[in-house]
């Protein structure tokens, strides 16, 4: 499938890899410091601000769902250059933003568009590298993955004070530019062989619903759904809760951080573990390390204790336990119907999104004193991942 072996891969196009995945999150995470000051620049609600953030997220989500398939059909090369230069009008869309509304919609259509470096991104790991390769490739995937949202926020909250909030989003027009050209130039086309596309489409949407009949399918994508959801929470609502800290953009990204970076030391322990203890038990000591960390935190504002450093601490626990829950998670979700497994990760990836954007729209519902209403959020979420985990438990033990 691919043009060259993996050994042949240049650093150049593993680097282009790396950058389509990677900018999917830039720019859902990059604007995130502004957020603090748009409810008074467009003299709007804090509920329809967070619209931007669960507009991009669900976007974002949904497309995968489309681009998978067609990448399968038309070529990676073709649908990760249409996803790109619909992220260049959406990011254009965004700079040139004169109101909330056409905002909300320039985020959703920047969210399509970089969706598609997340999707393709994947399958090119799975056509141009093999053996060792690979899953070396998946392992600098998972590391600039987690270090994209800390390091975006405290760049854009940077850039906000500097020149504005709408300097944001010429930075990633000019990326999207720069990343639509590199495709263009040196990524090589892979075209797989398919039917004529009305079987194709059939046999996808026969695809989608075996998955969707599958128990134990169903249960890790709940757990990666929900898990994902409190981690998004805990970004949309961070801005609002620190700021009357007294933490402002330029610092927000500090803070952002106590989750990612975590979660990065998690999955290098996950790598460590899994062989000696399997996957069920990590994914455990993940819901344990989760949970853990988000009583603690809600502990601590319900003894009102009113500092934003209070929430490094239970952040950092709860990355450590996301760590350990997601991969083996993620690995059930999708070798659960192995000859199925593209179209698992596209389903269970634009779920994880999904329940993300509506973890954002929800912090935007609830009005925040300390950090007590946001800890209740991410909590419940956490509960309904334990939820599922109990019942996917309960269905392995009836299989036995």
């Amino acid at each position: 499938m691919a043009e060259s072996p993996s050994g042949a891969v240049r650093p150049a196009l593993v680097a282009l890899l790396l950058a389509q995945m990677a900018f999917g999150l830039l720019a859902m995470t990059l604007c995130i410091p502004s957020m603090q000051d748009w409810p008074e620049q467009f003299a709007a609600s804090q509920a329809q601000v967070q619209l931007t953030f669960s507009f991009y997220v669900a976007a974002y989500g949904l497309v995968q769902l489309v681009y998978g398939p067609l990448s399968d059909r038309l070529g990676r090369k073709r649908v990760l250059m249409g996803g790109l230069f619909l992220a260049v009008l959406g990011s254009a869309a965004a700079w040139l933003a004169d109101s909330l509304e056409a905002l909300l919609w320039a985020r959703a259509l920047q969210g399509a568009g970089s969706a598609a470096g997340m999707v393709v991104g994947r399958a090119l790991v799975q056509d141009l590298f093999v053996g060792r390769d690979r899953t070396r490739m998946m392992a600098y995937v998972g590391m600039t993955m987690g270090l994209c949202p800390p390091l975006a926020t405290l760049l854009g909250g940077q850039m906000h004070v500097a020149w504005g909030w709408r300097s944001n989003f010429l930075v990633l027009l000019l990326m999207a530019l720069l990343l639509l050209v590199a495709v263009w130039r040196l990524l090589p086309d892979t075209r797989p062989v398919r039917s004529e596309a009305a079987s194709w489409w059939r046999q996808a949407g026969t695809s989608y619903l075996r998955l969707m009949g599958q128990r134990s399918f169903l249960l890790y994508a709940l757990i990666l759904a929900t898990t994902s959801a409190t981690a998004y929470t805990y970004f949309a609502g961070a801005p609002i809760v620190l700021k009357a800290f007294g933490v402002g953009p330029q610092s927000l990204g500090w803070f952002i951080m106590a989750v990612p970076l975590p979660y990065v030391l998690g999955n290098v322990l996950t790598s460590r573990l899994i062989h000696r203890h399997g996957d069920r038990k990590l994914m455990l000591w993940g819901q344990v390390g989760t949970l853990a960390g988000l009583v603690l935190m809600l502990g601590l504002a319900i003894a009102d204790v009113r500092s934003a450093w209070a929430l490094l601490l239970p952040l950092a626990i709860m990355g450590v336990g996301h760590g350990l829950l997601v991969p083996p998670t993620l690995s059930g979700a999708v070798g659960a119907l192995p000859a199925l497994a593209g179209t698992a990760a596209a389903i269970s990836g634009s779920l994880q999104q999904l329940c993300g954007a509506f973890g954002g729209y929800l912090v935007g519902l609830v009005d925040h004193q300390g950090f007590l209403q946001l800890s209740t959020l991410m909590l419940l979420m956490a509960l309904m991942a334990l939820l599922g985990h109990a019942m996917l438990a309960r269905t392995a033990v009836g299989r036995h």
